[in-house]
């Protein structure tokens, strides 16, 4: 028989355990049986490779106790600005948790990741007060689960850590499918799992055993440091761009710290390009640059990558992806993605994840840019879309739409003729599927809001495939712009946390990859927010600002292009080497149930995608993606493990 206690130690322990990829290179357990709180964690070491970075942590005064999946980038800073204000620390190491520690013991939680700039999810245990805390970064880099079992909580940086909790209820949410079906990831405000919740980004949640429920505290939202900026909103361009290169190097010359080797990726577009060019500027020898390309040329944008990288003369390794190399990594998807996940640039990201992993432990990315820079293609065409559709009749685009839905998918083959009219003038390769997806729908776009649903969602109205008469869940979102700005601030808040970062957080941390995101930082993306908007989308492109200061390091002619992003065939797979796998998953009917799905509709989007009367690629990637999560976890849903011991709050990261 184990003590409390140790079965305590033994859940936590298992739970630490399914995230080792995580953290390969150590862990640690501690536990309170008096106060019924454990704290696990898996360690992926890059500052402070001894012992004294090692977690859960204590501070030096021993009130606190942390976990911290985490990079805070000025650390050293905030050691100084302590020093400053008359803290007395004796240091033990050089790791940024310790820093974190000292900071909360001398000006509390809220101040402390007020003056942090850096991604992290955290837990922090107060034994004075008997108090858990737990925070996430202003972006939403980091996940952090917090989940509510049978008399305590459970959190953890993956569900799948959950699933080896005692008491922990794995139902599926049949709200949290429905969001999942139309966006094609499950929203920050919801999770697959019942009685799960995701803590908010800019955020801390506050738990003791005599609170009915947990209390919330905001240390800055987006929200919060967009208003912040646009108050200081700067009248004048003039040397604007002098202070955004200031910004932009400071931050990538603090996000190279690191006591383990660290490179970069590099599609050869705008935004890693410049990451890139800042690194090898603050670099005594060439840096460490990745890509990956597709064997399919038409896909395939690494000879870019290539050429920038020549350029600025780093040491670059790319990788080319065959159609037989994404095929073969399907079946990790589940695993990889602990939420129904339906972005299939994970395949591409996952891969050049693996390969890079194999050289450096680090990697800096782009990731972010757009969102902050206005870089993709609805933040420049879409307010002028609106303009002109609103000009129509309501009646009149209505009829418009159906004409162009009724076209039928002949048109947009990929040998046909409008495929090869649009790589002629250069536009993007997903532009006329994304005209297909938004033709129907023309009559009812009469707002920049309704005009964002009908862009971003993969299966517009996901009633006619649910069982359950099932509503979407409105996101309740405001912002005090208006355009093109409304359209960059919805994508900050909801595609970026939910899809971009899910999509690079999973897809490198299941590589054992840090990666780390300069746009992100909470002083680029307060100085991207200060500008006007016509410094960033002016003359029918998006992110001038950083062309601009591209410029200085790369010639325009290696750059501009048609943005293409990891694109990936999906309707021609579906129809060929994916089809046995497909169907496997589409027509078993305890799957089907599982999901709430109707058989006969589901059935019906494939049997158009196969006879080719329309392209539903997409949609059914959406639905696949769904099935074959719950076909992985498929043991876990609907049961309770049995509770043997006292309630607890155990977590790993």
């Amino acid at each position: 028989m184990h003590s409390p206690e140790e079965d305590l130690a033994n859940t936590v322990r298992e739970m630490a355990d399914t995230l080792f990829h995580r953290g390969p290179d150590g862990d640690g357990v501690w536990c309170d049986q008096s106060a019924g709180v454990g704290m696990g964690h898996r360690r992926l070491s890059i500052l402070d490779l001894s012992a004294a970075g090692a977690q859960p942590m204590f501070s030096a005064c021993g009130r606190y106790v942390v976990v911290f999946n985490a990079e805070i980038y000025n650390h050293l800073n905030l050691r100084a600005d302590l020093s400053f204000d008359g803290a007395s620390v004796a240091w033990r190491g050089n790791s940024d948790t310790e820093t974190l520690l000292a900071a909360v013991a001398h000006w509390g939680l809220r101040e402390t990741l007020h003056r942090a700039c850096g991604m992290f999810s955290l837990a922090l245990w107060d034994r004075d007060k008997q108090e858990l805390q737990f925070a996430r970064d202003r972006m939403g880099e980091k996940p952090l689960y917090l989940a509510r079992i049978a008399g305590g909580w459970a959190f953890a940086s993956e569900l799948k850590a959950l699933l080896a909790v005692p008491g922990f209820d794995a139902r599926v949410c049949r709200d949290a499918v429905a969001a999942y079906l139309a966006y094609g990831y499950v929203p920050e405000n919801q999770c697959i799992f019942r009685d799960v919740q995701k803590v908010s980004p800019g955020h801390i949640v506050s738990i003791t055993p005599d609170a009915m429920k947990p209390e919330v505290l905001e240390f800055q939202s987006f929200q919060s440091a967009l208003n912040g900026a646009l108050e200081n909103r700067i009248a004048s361009q003039q040397g604007s761009l002098d202070r955004l290169e200031d910004v932009l190097s400071t931050v990538v010359g603090e996000q190279m710290l690191s006591d383990v080797p660290l490179g970069c990726f590099l599609s050869g577009g705008v935004d890693s390009s410049l990451v890139a060019a800042l690194m090898q500027k603050e670099s005594t020898k060439p840096i460490r640059t990745f890509s990956i390309g597709f064997s399919e040329e038409r896909f395939n944008e690494a000879p870019h990558a290539a050429a920038v990288a020549k350029h600025l003369g780093t040491e670059h390794t790319q990788f080319i992806m065959s159609e037989e190399d994404a095929l073969r990594l399907i079946p990790d998807l589940p695993k990889i993605y602990d939420e129904p996940f339906a972005d299939s640039s994970q395949i591409p990201t996952a891969l050049l994840c693996r390969e890079t992993r194999k050289f450096v432990t680090v990697a800096l990315t782009g990731d972010g840019g757009d969102e902050v820079f206005g870089g993709y293609n609805r933040h420049v065409m879409g307010p002028r879309l609106l303009s002109k559709l609103q000009l129509v009749p309501q009646g009149v685009r209505r009829c418009a739409g159906s004409a162009i839905a009724a076209c039928g998918p002949s048109i947009l083959e990929e040998d046909g003729w409008l495929r090869r009219m649009a790589s002629a003038i250069r536009l993007p390769v997903t532009a006329l599927d994304k005209t297909a997806v938004l033709a129907p729908y023309l009559g009812e776009i009469n707002d920049i809001r309704a005009l964002y649903d009908h862009l971003t969602r993969g299966i517009y109205d996901p009633a006619p495939l649910m069982k359950d008469d099932i509503a979407l869940r409105p996101l309740g979102l405001s912002f005090p712009v208006e355009g093109a700005e409304w359209l960059m601030a919805m994508d900050s808040v909801t595609y970026l946390p939910g899809d971009i970062l899910v999509k690079v957080d999973r897809a490198s941390m299941a590589a054992s990859l840090e990666t780390r995101s300069p746009y992100l930082d909470s002083r680029v993306v307060t100085a991207a927010w200060e500008l006007p908007l016509e410094m960033k989308i002016s003359g029918g492109k998006g992110k001038r600002i950083l062309r601009t200061l591209l410029d200085r390091y790369v010639p325009r002619d290696l750059i501009e292009r048609p943005k293409q992003g990891f694109a990936i065939p999906l309707d021609r797979w579906l129809r060929g080497g994916l089809r046995q796998w497909a169907e496997e998953r589409l027509f078993d009917e305890a799957l089907l149930d599982l999901a709430g799905l109707e058989h006969a509709a589901v059935g019906k989007l494939w049997e158009r995608h196969q006879a080719g009367t329309v392209n539903n690629g997409a949609k059914l990637w959406t639905i696949l993606m769904l099935l074959d999560w719950i076909s992985h976890y498929r043991s876990f849903l609907g049961g309770i493990r049995s509770v043997d011991s006292k309630a607890y709050l155990g977590q790993t990261v």
